[in-house]
């Protein structure tokens, strides 16, 4: 490692605990993104000096793993942590970062820091949510309907964290359950009527995507 990356190294140290990731010179910005998905993160920065040097840090709650860097004679250097390994690229002009096939274990802080005149730091805190199951539903077997006239069901999904589950009766929401932190499976179960012309569904959504299983009384509730 070159002795101007090793003062870099202590600059940052220093840096980190004199600014906040909310101060002016520590901007944080906040990206959803689908399990697949690329994204970029942009320094909004143009290179124009030969002696610009551009490092992108990560971590899931501390940004202090080197990921990425364009030195001062402008070459880009390998990604060092081997999870990012053929995902990550660089952009030569602007020292953006762009991260293909992100994994949900990509969430996390990430931190560039620009070394110009002056030291520009920013932060993106990243959140890679799974991509979500059609939900399942069922005849609640298990369960006494409260009148023979009545059909007892059960909509379901397995593994899966940070989302919300719900039925509806045509727009309108009737029940619902949540997960946040925890994978685990979720079931919610409803009671109609067999002769019912109403139109139900079942919801799973996050906060950037959904699946829906639409319920048919006939076919169920036999």
């Amino acid at each position: 490692m070159s002795l101007v990356l090793v003062l870099l190294r202590l600059y940052l140290w220093h840096l980190d605990g004199v600014i906040g990731a909310d101060s002016e010179a520590g901007e944080m910005k906040s990206l959803s993104v689908m399990e697949g998905d690329s994204v970029t993160l942009h320094t909004d920065t143009n290179i124009k000096r030969n002696d610009t040097v551009i490092e992108w840090m990560f971590g899931a709650e501390t940004p202090d793993i080197l990921i990425a860097e364009i030195d001062r004679a402008a070459n880009i250097n390998d990604v060092t942590d081997e999870r990012f390994r053929d995902r990550v690229k660089l952009d030569s002009q602007t020292g953006s970062l762009t991260i293909t096939n992100i994994r949900t274990t990509d969430s996390g802080l990430y931190k560039v820091v620009t070394v110009t005149n002056p030291v520009v730091v920013k932060t993106f805190n990243v959140t890679v949510y799974a991509l979500l199951p059609v939900p399942v539903i069922i005849r609640n077997t298990s369960q006494c309907s409260s009148s023979v006239s009545k059909c007892s069901l059960l909509c379901s999904v397995l593994n899966v964290c940070h989302v919300t589950l719900s039925w509806y009766k045509g727009t309108s929401l009737i029940s619902s359950i949540s997960v946040f932190n925890l994978s685990i499976s979720l079931s919610l179960p409803l009671e109609v009527e067999h002769q019912d012309k109403n139109t139900y569904s079942c919801v799973l959504n996050n906060n950037i995507s959904n699946q829906t299983k639409h319920l048919d009384i006939s076919e169920l509730c036999v």
